[in-house]
């Protein structure tokens, strides 16, 4: 624990849990605290980027007269930032459409996968064995038999009751499913502290979803628990379609198995993306990725790039309030310049220590100055940044610990007016559904729960 490179903040926490429980903290420890395996390390790192010198040729260049939404000339900085390993280009010729409902974003990809011609890749932290679940498998056995080529890769932590039996009908076809890296080899390599939590779907390299959605009942509103799932996703037709083409790729070569299904090039999975000219509809967007493969949390030090960019308004929703100390002085320090802070969180929890800790930070939050308010219409699970109308990101990315260090994630960053006004709308019509947290509020917490809250925070940088 000692010699592995990581927070102190992270060190602490688990001499805590080693120190109260010393049987149950090694058990504990050897399955989630220890870092990636070498193995899976090599695997994920040693991945090219088969396709993305092609890619950066399909996408059109950035024109010198940008149209009358593209603010991608102000955040030229950030812009570099994300891209300074050359991964992340900039791409335009993208239409973006959002989707906040989960029958009605389930309802437009399936019809986009029954589209499908040549390509159906699919990638999900939860892809599982319920009524949605088999919906969705059951169309993609549809489309096998059409002949459409089929790749899913799930994470099984977050997958229950998905098996190689279940997905057999699909791969009996000459569909091909793959447990994401770091959920192979139980004793040898498995952590259980790192996962797959990206969404993506590419239909034919020219479609493509991504967003806060898994495949679950409980995401379409049939949980009794959660009731309502409120969430954000979105459908993009254009050249950003390329880049999440090629991070699935990356993701699905690091997890086979037999090297015999790796993918290699080919233009069924990166046609070329027609050069149109510039209009209104026409976002700029970056596919940003991140995990625990690398050293530094390159999407969370890019978030806090683009917040400190924020000069009137910073509007978050996130389903978990745990955020590191950089984290919370950007914000803090944003609200004490003057600009408009405000995060939106869920009414109820998901997992009881990460609610609690979730608490804790907001009642922090408050006292320096930062509006926080509790969504009551369900289950919020959206994941998205606005600052003020000029840049935005919605994704898989939450703000705790977990999405910073831990969970390999994807954002789509936009450097648009309309797409972020258009978000900030929907963050205004969520507020009708929410209480904003007081003073008063905090004051008359238990005892109890404060006691629970204090503890759940001691523990954040492992929740």
């Amino acid at each position: 624990m000692f010699h592995r490179k990581r927070s102190v903040a992270t060190s602490w926490a688990w001499l805590i849990i080693l120190l109260i429980f010393p049987v149950l903290g090694f058990i504990l420890y050897g399955f989630i605290g220890r870092g990636l395996s070498q193995e899976n390390l090599f695997a994920i790192n040693n991945q090219k980027h088969i396709g993305l010198n092609k890619v950066n040729k399909m996408i059109p260049r950035i024109p010198k007269d940008t149209g009358p939404t593209d603010t991608s000339k102000e955040a030229k900085i950030l812009i570099d930032y994300f891209n300074f390993k050359y991964d992340s280009p900039l791409s335009k010729n993208n239409k973006i459409s959002f989707y906040t409902d989960g029958e009605e974003k389930f309802k437009a990809l399936f019809n986009d996968i029954n589209q499908a011609k040549e390509t159906i890749n699919v990638e999900y932290y939860s892809f599982m064995n319920d009524d949605l679940g088999n919906k969705f498998l059951n169309l993609l056995i549809k489309k096998a038999r059409e002949g459409v080529k089929i790749r899913l890769i799930y994470d099984p932590w977050g997958s229950p009751g998905a098996s190689k039996a279940w997905f057999k009908p699909l791969t009996d076809l000459g569909g091909e499913v793959a447990a994401f890296i770091t959920s192979q080899n139980m004793i040898k390599k498995y952590r259980m502290n790192y996962h797959l939590h990206r969404k993506i779907v590419v239909v034919d390299g020219r479609i493509s979803w991504t967003g806060g959605f898994n495949v679950g009942d409980q995401y379409v509103s049939k949980s009794k628990k959660f009731g309502y799932w409120r969430d954000t996703h979105l459908r993009i037709v254009g050249s950003a379609s390329l880049l999440l083409q090629e991070r699935f790729v990356m993701d699905w070569n690091a997890s086979v198995t037999n090297k015999n299904e790796t993918i290699s090039f080919n233009e069924k999975l990166f046609p070329k993306i027609e050069e149109n000219k510039l209009t209104e509809d026409d976002v700029a967007t970056q596919i940003v990725s991140d995990g625990p493969d690398t050293s530094t949390p390159y999407l969370r030090n890019g978030m806090i790039r683009m917040m400190m960019m924020a000069r009137k308004t910073l509007w978050i929703q996130t389903p978990y309030l745990v955020p590191d100390d950089p984290m919370i002085a950007t914000w803090v320090i944003a609200a004490r310049s003057g600009v408009d802070v405000r995060i939106m969180i869920p009414s109820m929890p998901d997992h009881p220590f990460i609610y609690r800790a979730t608490q804790w930070y907001a009642n922090y939050l408050l006292h320096e100055g930062i509006k926080i308010y509790v969504y009551n219409n369900g289950f919020i699970h959206a994941k998205t940044v606005m600052v003020d109308e000029r840049f935005s990101a919605v994704g898989s990315m939450n703000q705790d610990f977990r999405s910073y260090s831990l969970n390999f994630e994807t954002d789509a960053v936009f450097y648009d007016k309309n797409i972020t006004r258009e978000l900030n709308q929907i963050f205004e019509k969520d507020l009708t559904n929410c209480t904003e947290l007081t003073l008063d509020i905090t004051n008359n917490w238990s005892r109890y729960l404060r006691f629970k809250q204090a503890f759940s925070r001691l523990l954040s940088p492992i929740l």
